[in-house]
């Protein structure tokens, strides 16, 4: 459906069109991959921690390299990490070249619940299937070219 009948709106001019259905979209999608994180209790942040730890797996990473990472800039890392330690999703263990850092892991449990959502996601990338590899490959390139 096109996005002036979706938000029953007009708007003034094709770049702010643009704007406004990409932040639509990804409400979306947002509110899609929330209902499939709701059974494990997971907050979008939190899923993303954890698949930035699933990546570095089996080594540990600071908690600076997972803030590079992430897709919100903004996030407490620090906060988020200790909400993860006391799901015991994450180990936290003092860094041995600066005892100042922590360094973090991902444990079993975080790994298992990660792959129960990886099944999933297939679901949530079912959504856009209906767009061809070279729509994608395009949607994806003008993504980067909007972030410059």
């Amino acid at each position: 459906m096109k996005i002036e009948e979706e938000i029953q709106s007009k708007f003034r001019n094709e770049y702010s069109k643009a704007r406004v259905n990409l932040h639509y979209t990804e409400n979306y999608l947002t509110n899609q991959l929330n209902d499939i994180l709701k059974p494990f209790k997971l907050s979008p942040t939190q899923f993303n921690v954890l698949r930035i730890l699933r990546g570095q797996y089996p080594s540990t990473s600071s908690i600076g390299l997972v803030k590079e990472r992430m897709l919100d800039k903004n996030s407490d890392i620090s906060r988020i990490v200790d909400r993860m330690h006391a799901k015991k999703l994450v180990i936290r263990k003092e860094c041995k070249q600066d005892r100042r850092q922590k360094d973090i892991l991902i444990t079993q449990l975080g790994l298992d619940i990660l792959a129960k959502i990886d099944k999933q996601e297939d679901d949530l990338d079912a959504k856009i299937h209906h767009l061809s590899l070279n729509e994608i490959t395009q949607l994806n390139n003008l993504l980067d070219k909007i972030r410059g």
